[in-house]
């Protein structure tokens, strides 16, 4: 069965790093896409980055390009999500999402394609 399981979210202050993580079980990377989204309150869940399977291709979305970085330790399965620079806007529940890799030849910011999600973790943003 497939597993994913969100960690790392805390409270962090204006301007500073957070490392998330998603340790993925029942599932072979290169079979899946994987994302990272967030949901704000009063919010649509967006997408913030994702990992194509195989290919490696990384997607950032917008808010997260040059300050998040994306990666996949292959053999432990765990993605993971680097935040630096961080800002009150980056707040909220960050999921951890697998898509199926055959459906489509990269991953996508889109949530509503991926099928497996996490139970998600809460980023707090305050000073």
């Amino acid at each position: 069965q497939l597993r994913l399981v969100e960690s790392g979210g805390a409270m962090v202050q204006p301007g500073g790093s957070l490392r998330l993580s998603c340790a993925a079980s029942g599932l072979t990377t290169d079979d899946y896409h994987l994302g990272w989204f967030r949901q704000s309150p009063g919010k649509a869940r967006e997408g913030v980055s994702c990992y194509t399977a195989k290919s490696g291709t990384k997607w950032y979305g917008d808010s997260a390009k040059g300050r998040f970085t994306i990666s996949r330790d292959n053999a432990r399965k765990i993605l993971y999500l680097q935040m630096n620079n961080v800002r009150l806007e980056d707040a909220g529940v960050y999921f951890c999402a697998a898509d199926r890799a055959q459906f489509r030849a990269m991953c996508t910011g889109t949530p509503s394609v991926y099928t497996y999600w996490g139970q998600g973790t809460q980023v707090t943003v305050s000073s």
